[in-house]
């Protein structure tokens, strides 16, 4: 299948948010099938915060806000997310000023804001924390979590057990800043997720999408 890529240039396609949308091979931008060829029953994305100002002297971690190519990259990245139907029903995000601010510039690409649950567990977490988090009883049937390295892309890696193998080892080599994930897992409810259990289905980032819109 022909893949849609995010582009500034000038041409035909659609436009969301200042973006401009053309037709692309299917290995320039990411693995999404079309709708209804998974069988997996909840969909789970996981979203690295955007690039973000060094600390100043006496600065909290978490009170660090995002640099000028932070907040140029997450509006972009909402605009990839809302073309391709990647709106959740519900996002987690980090009580981390970078993490907040990052789903802020996101979601305005959205006609419709999902729900968001800042949630304390996000920031300085361990995989396994990540993993509690995801497995609690909730009704949203696709999910987003807005966290922070290197525990978010631990988690990625922990949770996928297939999906392309080239993307694969992509991921596996780095999760930057502004990456989104995208992955299935075949369950019904939250609580049945487990690690090596999801389907990648996506991986997009700053530099895939720049490349694509050359």
């Amino acid at each position: 299948m022909n893949s849609l890529v995010a582009s500034m240039d000038q041409g035909g396609g659609k436009r969301r948010g200042g973006t401009r949308f053309t037709q692309a091979t299917p290995d320039v931008l990411d693995t999404l099938r079309r709708e209804g060829e998974s069988t997996a029953m909840r969909r789970l994305m996981l979203l690295r915060h955007a690039k973000t100002k060094r600390a100043k002297p006496g600065e909290r971690d978490r009170d660090r806000k995002l640099n000028k190519r932070g907040r140029a990259d997450a509006p972009t990245l909402g605009a990839y997310m809302a073309h391709h139907g990647l709106v959740p029903d519900l996002a987690l995000v980090s009580p981390a000023a970078r993490a907040q601010d990052t789903w802020t510039l996101v979601a305005d690409a959205f006609d419709k804001k999902p729900r968001v649950q800042l949630d304390d567990r996000i920031y300085n977490a361990s995989p396994q924390k990540l993993l509690a988090v995801i497995t609690e009883p909730r009704r949203a049937r696709s999910l987003v979590m807005v966290g922070h390295n290197p525990s978010l892309h631990e988690f990625a890696l922990q949770l996928i057990d297939s999906g392309d193998v080239q993307v694969r080892e992509q991921l596996h080599d780095n999760l930057p800043t502004s990456g989104l994930v995208v992955m299935e897992l075949p369950i019904d409810e939250w609580p049945q997720a487990r690690p090596h259990a999801a389907r990648l289905e996506g991986f997009v980032t700053r530099h895939v999408i720049a490349a694509a819109s050359e």
